[in-house]
């Protein structure tokens, strides 16, 4: 009697010996009984491969599909929602793909340990890019920015142009195209001035210590109301801020729509320049006064 695996064994050698066959002499082993019952034997797992792999193709687009509709009903972006649909795709199309070649009798342990080892070495290499994309995900499921606000990225500022999922385009106000990686946003403090409806104006206005200090904030509150734009309420600040070296130092704070910030902030500037220069007040440059001491003769 045969050992239990003696079948096995003896079915890989009459394999190895068609193989053989077919490489010296493929008319002959085309047309052998026994040829003919190994291709007989194989043909038994190519059908069953190729139908799971036509199934689970359809199981797959459909899953995705149920995924893809289920997000959109929860409102994730669409940015978001074509990478998602790619991976999950992907993925179950590797899964049907390995349970293909089970069906034809090859060993997927291997090739699933083969795969791993692959997908490893093909992450570590692209791991800055796969940063990138997990950093471009981030901001679009939590939306620290949008499309047309004007921000500043660390050492970067400008209008956001794009979100992609490798990189973020932005605008300069001289009209110059940055690409910045996703990574950097995300590991950067991000400053956004478009998110808020409205945004406080800062300046600080200095006057000479011999001035009339009330006609000057005098003044400079009639500036301040004399701007339609600027709001009520909040309601501006004018205020002596400090007693500097050369000027005594007004803060000057009022509260505006963020689409008036700078054209109220230019125009203030320059009507409180006007005014000083009607009023006579004095806007000091910082002076030294130097003491000469000479010795007298002996």
């Amino acid at each position: 009697m045969q050992p239990a695996d003696s079948q096995p064994l003896a079915d890989k050698a009459r394999d190895l010996s068609f193989i053989d066959r077919l490489i010296n002499d493929p008319q002959e082993a085309l047309t052998s009984d026994e040829s003919l019952s190994v291709l007989a034997s194989y043909a038994g797992g190519l059908v069953a491969a190729v139908a799971v792999f036509i199934i689970g193709r359809w199981v797959a687009r459909f899953v995705t599909g149920m995924i893809v509709r289920a997000s959109r009903r929860a409102k994730i972006d669409e940015t978001l929602l074509g990478f998602l649909q790619n991976v999950v795709y992907l993925m179950l199309l590797i899964v049907v793909c390995i349970a293909s070649l089970g069906c034809m009798g090859v060993d997927t342990t291997s090739l699933s340990a083969i795969l791993a080892a692959a997908g490893f070495a093909v992450g570590m290499a692209l791991q800055r890019s796969l940063g990138n994309i997990a950093s471009g995900v981030m901001l679009v499921i939590f939306k620290p920015f949008q499309v047309g606000d004007y921000v500043e990225l660390g050492a970067t500022s400008g209008t956001v142009v794009e979100l992609q999922m490798f990189s973020t385009i932005l605008l300069t106000p001289d009209n110059v195209r940055l690409v910045v990686p996703n990574g950097n946003i995300t590991g950067a403090t991000i400053s956004n001035y478009s998110a808020e409806s409205r945004r406080r104006i800062d300046l600080t206005i200095g006057c000479g210590y011999n001035d009339d200090l009330r006609a000057v904030r005098s003044f400079l509150e009639e500036t301040v109301a004399a701007d339609t734009r600027i709001l009520s309420d909040p309601a501006p600040v004018v205020a002596v801020a400090e007693l500097g070296d050369s000027s005594v130092n007004f803060i000057v704070r009022p509260w505006v729509p963020s689409a008036d910030y700078w054209p109220v902030k230019f125009d203030l500037t320059e009507q409180i320049k006007l005014g000083f220069d009607e009023h006579g007040f004095t806007i000091p440059y910082p002076s030294q006064d130097v003491f000469i001491h000479r010795p007298e003769a002996a």
